[in-house]
C-alpha cells in the first residue's frame, strides 16, 4: 500500500486531499469557493485554480462548438466525454493527494496559486 504524502493543514478544517477534491464537483463555482476559502494550502488552492481554468475553458469550448451547425454539435459530443473522463480523472488523482497537472491549464494554475 502506498504511503499517504503529508499534505499539510487546510483553513477550510477539511483534509487537504478532500477539499482539494471538492473543488472539482461542482467546477468553476466549488473552484472559486476553495480558492477563496483556501488562506495557505497551495495543493488546495492549486487544485481550486486547476478546477476554475479547467471547468471555465470546457464551457466556453462548448458555447462555441454549440453555435456550429451539425458538425459543432457532433464534436461537442466528443469534447464533453473527454472532458468527463479528464473531470474524473483529476478529481480522483486530487482525493488521492497528487497534484496532477493538466496540460497548459495545470502550469497556469500553478502559477496563480
Amino acid at each position: 500500500m502506498a504511503e499517504q504524502k503529508d499534505l499539510g493543514k487546510s483553513s477550510t478544517g477539511m483534509a487537504p486531499n478532500l477539499a482539494a477534491a471538492l473543488s472539482y464537483l461542482l467546477g468553476v463555482i466549488t473552484g472559486i469557493i476553495f480558492y477563496v476559502l483556501e488562506k495557505e494550502n497551495k495543493f488546495v488552492r492549486f487544485h481550486a485554480m486547476q478546477s476554475i481554468l479547467f471547468c471555465g475553458a470546457w464551457i466556453v469550448i462548448n458555447v462555441i462548438l454549440m453555435i456550429i451547425p451539425v458538425i459543432g454539435w457532433m464534436v461537442a459530443g466528443i469534447v464533453n466525454i473527454i472532458g468527463i473522463v479528464l473531470w474524473l480523472i483529476v478529481l480522483l488523482k486530487a482525493f488521492s493527494g497528487e497534484q496532477f497537472k493538466i496540460p497548459l491549464i495545470g502550469d497556469l494554475a500553478e502559477k496563480n496559486i
